[in-house]
């Protein structure tokens, strides 16, 4: 009886496994640190870089990383924009939000906004890994006094910032209220958001507007009380 013929055995295509990140960030240093850190990682590897939002936007369509890691204060645009028209061409890609501004003042707005986790660029560089690998397995990272925070709105329903006067402000005029609450000059606004000094006193007159306040010391000191009431909630 003939042998029949041995059909060669078909291996299984190796899968990469490793969480493919972008970051979004406008300092030079923080992205090749950041990057550097990531790719010693057994699980991660950077996939690319943008230190804006137009440009961030076109590569993230183009290169569809698993995961972003964005900065809320960004040249041209507001991160949270960003995060917006990131989940609205894709979905399915998960963001992580690493910013110096408070998490009580951002944290739940930019979980509103899509993304799944906030880090304060003050804390250690393991946070960071530990968010990463968190949402990659479905979940939520944020400090324990937001997430305090979060569960009192859902037992209580106690929401502080339920028809807040904020709630009719854009992302970057929201920055710019948290910049006047902790005492930055307008000249220095604009060099933090690369922006014109024209361009934020446009946008004070629209906060200004928004919040019918009539004059300059007015917006100051309704920024200062709010940054204060906002961090007090939370503590």
């Amino acid at each position: 009886m003939k042998k029949g013929r041995e059909l060669p055995v078909q291996l299984p295509t190796p899968v990469n496994t490793k969480t493919r990140v972008f970051i979004v960030d406008d300092h030079p240093l923080l992205r090749k640190g950041l990057g550097e850190l990531i790719n010693q990682q057994l699980d991660m590897t950077i996939c690319g870089e943008a230190e804006d939002a137009p440009e961030a936007l076109k590569a993230v369509c183009q290169i569809r990383p698993d995961l972003v890691i964005v900065d809320i204060s960004l040249k041209s645009q507001n991160g949270i924009e960003l995060i917006k028209n990131i989940k609205a061409v894709n979905p399915s890609i998960q963001i992580l939000v690493l910013s110096m501004h408070d998490e009580s003042i951002y944290a739940l707005r930019v979980l509103k906004a899509g993304a799944k986790a906030y880090v304060m660029k003050q804390e250690v560089v393991d946070k960071v890994m530990e968010a990463i690998r968190r949402i990659r397995a479905g979940k939520v990272f944020v400090s324990e006094r937001v997430a305090a925070q979060m569960l009192s709105q859902v037992v209580d329903g106690n929401d502080p910032s339920r028809n807040s006067p904020v709630d009719s402000l854009s992302d970057r005029e929201l920055e710019i209220v948290t910049m006047i609450g902790n005492g930055t000059a307008t000249r220095e606004i604009a060099k933090r958001l690369s922006i014109s000094i024209k361009t934020v006193e446009s946008h004070r007159a629209h906060i200004k507007d928004k919040l019918s306040l009539t004059n300059a010391t007015q917006l100051v000191q309704w920024c200062v009380r709010w940054v204060e009431e906002t961090k007090s909630a939370t503590r």
